[in-house]
């Protein structure tokens, strides 16, 4: 008798292969949410530049040098923590770069409140003697205290406007370029409020340390923070004078 032996095919799992129009789907939507990314990146930095730039007189042509040089150095210091207070300033030349690079001698260390009802910051830290934007606010050393003659200078770090959180020192300072002549800020210091009101608002290059410079015909506060919102591009200045409360 004779037999026969057929060998069975292997059974092949069928592969879920998508439709045309389903994947035609996925990549307009991919498409569509790379687009939205990009322009939730780059607009709020247009609108600042066309909104509050042309106020501080720093609106840039794109195609002219300068422009050019700043993106260079910006995009050269990508690595660059600026959430150290030591990066902050730009030398123009070896030697101020030199200088710049040891690092700043702090004050003994000082701590005081500050709160800017119109941003909803509410007794943010500020410390003399700090160079960490990522936990406080950080007062510039040998710049004056608060109620003193002269200018007390304070830092704080940004990003792009959306992500502000005035509970947060990463983003606290990124819709400063909100404040208007006349808003009040509040400085807490040694058991007493320091009542200020902002007078006027500017941009100036990073390799301007002309902010950090005292007077003595009053008491002032600055702030300042970089700008636009998101870049290191320029620096965003906010000075106040003292009132009585």
């Amino acid at each position: 008798m004779t037999y026969l032996y057929v060998k069975n095919q292997p059974s092949l799992k069928r592969r879920k292969i998508l439709s045309k129009s389903k994947r035609k789907f996925f990549a307009i939507s991919f498409f569509i949410f790379g687009i939205f990314l990009f322009a939730s990146a780059i607009l709020p930095i247009i609108q600042f530049q066309l909104e509050y730039s042309i106020k501080f007189n720093q609106i840039l042509n794109p195609l002219s040098t300068k422009y050019y040089n700043q993106s260079a150095n910006i995009l050269g210091n990508v690595s660059t923590d600026f959430t150290q207070l030591n990066n902050w300033f730009v030398a123009e030349n070896q030697d101020e770069q030199t200088a710049r690079s040891s690092p700043i001698s702090p004050n003994n260390d000082i701590t005081y409140s500050i709160s800017i009802p119109k941003l909803k910051i509410d007794k943010a830290t500020v410390i003399l003697g700090s160079m960490d934007l990522k936990k406080t606010l950080v007062q510039y050393p040998q710049t004056a205290l608060p109620g003193q003659l002269g200018n007390s200078v304070i830092f704080g770090h940004s990003v792009l406007p959306q992500f502000f959180n005035p509970k947060s020192y990463l983003t606290i300072f990124s819709t400063l370029f909100r404040l208007k002549q006349g808003d009040e800020i509040f400085v807490n210091y040694d058991d007493i409020q320091y009542k200020y009101l902002v007078e006027e608002m500017f941009e100036v290059q990073p390799t301007d340390l002309s902010v950090l410079e005292q007077r003595f015909d009053g008491k002032y506060l600055t702030l300042i923070t970089c700008s636009p919102p998101g870049t290191y591009l320029r620096r965003l200045i906010i000075k106040s004078r003292i009132v009585d409360i």
